[in-house]
């Protein structure tokens, strides 16, 4: 959203929401907070905001008549540039209200998108915005060719427009097709990958956009990922290895913000992304405590990672920003409502990291399985990946008198579930000099 002569002064915008039935006002409020944040983030200034609450919503122009007026002479007194509607709006609604207001209309997944726009570093992110824009524009191209189509009717108007928008329909269509052979290739890499690091505990750091997981995962990994107080500051996920004890390592990966009315085309585009999430053994779930709206915002995450089949997971809630918060009956009932996955932490401060690390152990190996087994001695390669994949407690040799070098291995370790699915047919496989118990 940069100004039309190019220099570094803002857009100009103008704030709708609605509000029907019996939406709470107080949601309201805090979605328009929300909206001027990412107005903001995108590169506008906010003028005004104007409400509406209705009954039920207008088809033709999403809001009524009276207030389309009054944010046409808003948008006028205050030389406004664009109108960010809080709500996605249909084409026909957005081309009603650009001729009704006489500026640009710009609904929250349109802006939602131009900020991943400016914020898509890496090729993989730039692929997939891509991917999220054009399943947008596909349904919205009638606003884009105004001009050429067969709205008056009669002799000339019929064929050029029509043509015009199926060509453009088109080559968006084809467009879509590479991109999503792009993405499809890049699945297959990032999932061989995942596949390389199985022999690892897989954590995901998930939350609502701005929350402070990246600090997090600096502080855990003692990385240099990006983090701003910015939303949206993460798209890629980035995954470190740390130590959650000397012996317990852990591949922690950061992903990209949630954030409530999440257009579900961003969603599908950034799969890949958010298959760390799918696909990990543990969620902590980051939350800024100091929010007023944290418990909306742990509602929105609780729906998307539903949305993402990812929300069975182990997840260890992990309150952040404590350090300015200094009500201690806050933090207490939030203790007794999540115990005992439940950790206190200010990750910029480093307050509490012991004790979730301790609490991530906790949670890593409650459901792990305890193993005693007996190995052939020349089974060396599968006792060395047991100790990659497991944490040996005891290990004994027992050795044949004779020079033949034959003996046996006692082997009792604790492991991850999966980890043990994957280790019983190999024990299993040398029959009865293996026995698990």
């Amino acid at each position: 959203m940069k100004s039309k002569n190019g220099a570094n002064d803002r857009e100009k915008a103008i704030l709708v929401g609605v509000r029907v039935r019996d939406d709470d006002q107080w949601r309201l409020d805090s979605s328009l907070d929300e909206l001027a944040l990412l107005a903001d983030t995108a590169g506008a200034v906010v003028v005004e905001r104007i409400t509406q609450a209705l009954p039920q919503l207008n088809a033709a122009t999403y809001i009524g008549s009276g207030k389309v007026n009054e944010i046409a002479a808003a948008a006028k007194e205050s030389k406004a540039d664009l109108v960010i509607f809080d709500d996605d709006l249909s084409p026909v609604q957005i081309r009603n209200l650009e001729k009704a207001v006489g500026c640009k209309l710009v609904d929250r997944s349109a802006l939602i998108l131009d900020i991943f726009a400016q914020r898509a570093k890496t090729a993989t992110a730039k692929t997939q915005v891509e991917l999220a824009q054009l399943e947008y524009l596909r349904t919205r191209l009638t606003r884009q060719w105004t001009h050429l189509s067969r709205q008056h009717g009669g002799i000339g108007s019929k064929g050029p427009g029509e043509t015009q928008i199926e060509t453009d329909r088109r080559l968006i269509r084809d467009r879509i097709r590479v991109l999503k052979g792009k993405l499809e290739k890049i699945d297959q890499q990032r999932a061989t990958q995942r596949k390389n690091r199985a022999e690892h505990t897989r954590v995901s750091l998930v939350g609502y956009t701005n929350a402070g997981k990246s600090t997090l995962m600096n502080a855990l990994a003692n990385s240099k990922v990006l983090a701003e107080d910015r939303l949206f500051a993460t798209l890629d996920a980035t995954t470190r290895v740390t130590y959650l004890a000397s012996n317990k390592p852990v591949l922690v990966s950061d992903t990209v913000g949630f954030i409530r009315k999440l257009p579900h085309r961003l969603i599908e585009s950034f799969k890949s992304t958010l298959d760390e999430v799918r696909e990990s053994d543990l969620l902590v779930h980051v939350v800024d405590i100091t929010h007023p709206g944290f418990e909306d915002q742990i509602r929105v995450v609780n729906e998307t990672l539903h949305e993402l089949d990812a929300h069975t997971k182990p997840t260890l809630m992990v309150f952040n920003k404590i350090d300015v918060v200094h009500d201690q009956s806050l933090m207490n009932g939030l203790r007794n409502a999540f115990a005992p996955d439940v950790a206190f932490v200010s990750a910029a401060s480093g307050i509490g990291l012991a004790s979730l690390k301790e609490h991530l152990v906790d949670l890593m190996e409650r459901n792990f399985v305890e193993v005693h087994v007996e190995l052939p001695v020349s089974q060396s390669q599968l006792v060395s990946h047991i100790h990659r994949v497991a944490e040996v407690l005891e290990e004994e040799y027992d050795y044949a008198d004779d020079d033949s070098g034959a003996g046996i291995v006692r082997l009792r370790f604790k492991t991850a579930p999966h980890h043990h699915e994957d280790l019983v047919p190999m024990l299993e496989r040398h029959g009865r000099e293996a026995r698990v118990q």
